[in-house]
């Protein structure tokens, strides 16, 4: 079966005249491929308008061997609105950026690079409390996270309340070398505290 050829004109090369025919002869077809795409008016003008200079430039590049004329045009009229939203999506993350930025007064900003050093500074804890041995860690964890006394902790542990102040000790210098721009987990309990705290 023989497919009729396509009436409408191809794209003329260097011939502005028959270029306005070409024009005239596909501008409906492609206002709708484009205004079925987006309902900004404006827009749809604009684009439509793109589709036809870009055509114009790439009109030595029409084969008809490859498909009818608004076939051409319609892949055209793809890669015109596809580099448009390209570019929109761009440009919308861009104007986010640049607002968020505009929201943030100093206050804010001071806050959120504390926020950050916080942060920073809690991954290296973790990392500096990873690296001691497991008695160690475990005192630590009883004292300054769980809240004991070193009495208390010494009887889940089943050792001398010394033996945990020792390793109390020992776990805190070792956290203070592996970590030492950091706060103490909780404050090393001065010489008097330790003699309360002693059976």
């Amino acid at each position: 079966m023989l497919v009729p050829p396509d009436p409408s004109p191809a794209p003329p090369v260097h011939d502005p005249d028959g270029f306005s025919a070409f024009y005239a002869a596909h501008f409906d077809a492609v206002l709708g491929f484009v205004t079925r795409r987006t309902d900004d008016p404006h827009l749809a003008a604009d684009l439509t308008s793109d589709i036809f200079l870009t055509a114009l430039e790439h009109a030595a590049d029409y084969d008809p061997r490859r498909g009818a004329p608004i076939a051409w045009l319609y892949g055209i009229a793809r890669n015109v609105l596809a580099a448009h939203f390209r570019g929109t999506a761009r440009e919308s993350r861009a104007v986010a950026r640049i607002n968020g930025r505009r929201l943030l007064d100093d206050e804010d900003i001071a806050a959120l690079e504390e926020r950050i050093d916080a942060s920073r500074a809690a991954r290296q804890l973790v990392a500096a409390h990873a690296a001691l041995s497991e008695p160690l860690r475990a005192v630590l964890d009883l004292v300054a996270v769980d809240g004991l006394t070193p009495v208390e902790a010494a009887q889940v542990l089943d050792i001398t309340p010394t033996a945990v102040r020792v390793r109390l000790h020992r776990a805190r210098r070792l956290l203070r070398h592996e970590a030492a721009t950091l706060p103490l987990l909780s404050p090393e309990p001065s010489p008097d505290h330790a003699l309360e705290a002693a059976p």
